[in-house]
């Protein structure tokens, strides 16, 4: 059976950015597909040929993939230029679950945060309808350890249990009477990993 025209796409797309062929990748970067385009994002990231303004566009792309590659390769370009000409809190609003939860890994990687970074994070923490979201809101306030999310992630202790995994690391990043308190308590989780982590923990103390 033939391959699909899009499937030909992305490959041609896949073998130029493991051969340096930024020409090739480029074409593809308008294609009608939005996997072929995430692709060349990812093609062209890896050959270090992204530019600002290619990364600005995928940003705003219509296809969540596109987005979601584009978000991925932010860390490693993370600078102040970079901060200042890409909107990440904006990303953390974006309404695809999917992108805003790689979004909200992102933020978590990228220091210094840009304002109203954190407070965004703490909404998702807390608020947002999805559990991969919250989870991973939490833990990239973790990794952020602002002393401004320590309510948010203390919170985040007593929500779900996959929740709960990602919290208790993230309270590694703070400390006070109430962080104690709440490690003591999920010592005691009925997660065995969540317990671990906790008394893991505890035992720095």
């Amino acid at each position: 059976m033939a391959a699909r025209p899009q499937n030909l796409s992305r490959r041609s797309v896949v073998i130029a950015g493991w051969s340096n062929d930024e020409s090739g990748a480029r074409q593809q970067l308008g294609s009608d597909d939005g996997a072929v385009r995430a692709s060349a994002v990812s093609a062209l990231a890896r050959m270090g040929a992204l530019s600002i303004p290619d990364l600005l566009a995928a940003l705003a792309d219509g296809a969540p993939e596109v987005r979601c590659r584009a978000l991925g390769a932010l860390p490693a370009r993370w600078s102040g230029r970079v901060a200042d000409d890409v909107h990440l809190l904006g990303m953390l609003h974006d309404d695809d679950a999917i992108v805003l939860e790689v979004a909200c890994f992102v933020a978590g990687e990228c220091e210094p945060s840009p304002p109203g970074v954190i407070e965004r994070l703490i909404d998702i923490c807390t608020g947002h309808d999805d559990p991969l979201c919250r989870e991973s809101a939490v833990a990239a306030l973790g990794s952020l350890g602002d002393p401004r999310a320590v309510g948010a992630v203390l919170s985040a202790c007593r929500d779900k249990v996959t929740i709960r995994r990602r919290a208790v690391l993230a309270l590694a990043a703070f400390e006070g009477d109430e962080v104690d308190s709440m490690l003591r308590s999920m010592a005691d989780d009925v997660d065995w990993q969540v317990r671990q982590a906790a008394e893991e923990l505890l035992a720095i103390e």
